[in-house]
């Protein structure tokens, strides 16, 4: 069996695939171009617009952000003319693989959203190469239990996933759907496997980056005596990429992040 073609999209019908490989050869195409296409410095203007449904409020909060990819440090700009800060890019870095192995802290109120990222390694399932002698080969992937959606199609997956019992605790990718053009995922929507924290993601390919553009992340808050669910609407414009650090903060070597444990 071919496994895929030399640009990675699948050689074969998807009849003829089971889930756990599609996932698996959309994820570490997905790698390999973003390994292979990350911006050094970008900047970009973010609109957060956060709300509480069950207590009917909402603030908006809104900064120019220019962050240095590598590691993360962004120098960021409350909009029009408020304070101005360095840090982790707010609130979380266009630039973020959900694939990638990482620890996340998330936080939010109507004043403000903290979230906090560690990434690691990159995700990269083993395929095993080709051999004439091997009829069929039946990955399986023992910590997500994968399955087509009922619109995915050849050239446009659509994948839904559940955690099985060897994937005891953090957030797991529930849903992934492929941009067609680009092969890369254009939809990922993460939960976790204890609480009820969910984040999406929507991305596109901006100058040959795989960026997000938007996301939704929301998670249920208790503070004093009050249990309510918070939800964060982000959305990134006017991307840019800066062959020169945009601030001179961001010059210098990057600060190497820790591996997630």
């Amino acid at each position: 069996m071919e496994w895929c073609s030399p640009s990675g999209r699948r050689s074969f019908p998807l009849a003829m695939m089971t889930a756990d490989l599609a996932l698996a050869l959309l994820v570490n195409r997905t790698s390999s171009f973003y390994d292979a296409n990350r911006p050094v410095y970008m900047t970009y203007l973010e609109h957060t617009r956060v709300t509480a449904p069950t207590l009917g409020r909402a603030q908006s909060i809104d900064r120019s952000i220019a962050v240095r990819a590598a590691d993360n440090f962004a120098v960021m700009q409350d909009l029009p003319n408020g304070e101005q800060r360095t840090g982790q890019a707010f609130p979380i870095v266009a630039d973020f693989d959900p694939f990638s192995s990482f620890s996340f802290g998330y936080f939010a109120n109507l004043k403000r959203v903290d979230i906090t990222i560690q990434r690691g390694k990159l995700l990269v399932f083993p395929i095993p190469e080709p051999d004439p002698s091997v009829n069929v080969v039946v990955p399986y992937c023992s910590f997500w239990n994968v399955s087509f959606a009922p619109d995915s199609t050849d050239t446009a997956l659509h994948l839904l996933i559940a955690p099985t019992p060897r994937f005891p605790s953090g957030l797991y990718p529930s849903e992934v759907v492929e941009d067609p053009n680009s092969g890369l995922p254009s939809h990922i929507e993460m939960r976790a496997v204890e609480g009820d924290e969910t984040f999406s993601l929507d991305y596109k390919v901006v100058e040959g980056h795989w960026l997000i553009v938007h996301g939704t992340f929301s998670q249920t808050e208790k503070v004093a005596f009050m249990t309510f669910k918070v939800v964060a609407d982000v959305t990134y414009s006017n991307i840019a990429f800066p062959s020169e650090p945009p601030d001179p903060r961001l010059a210098g070597t990057p600060t190497p992040s820790p591996a997630p444990t």
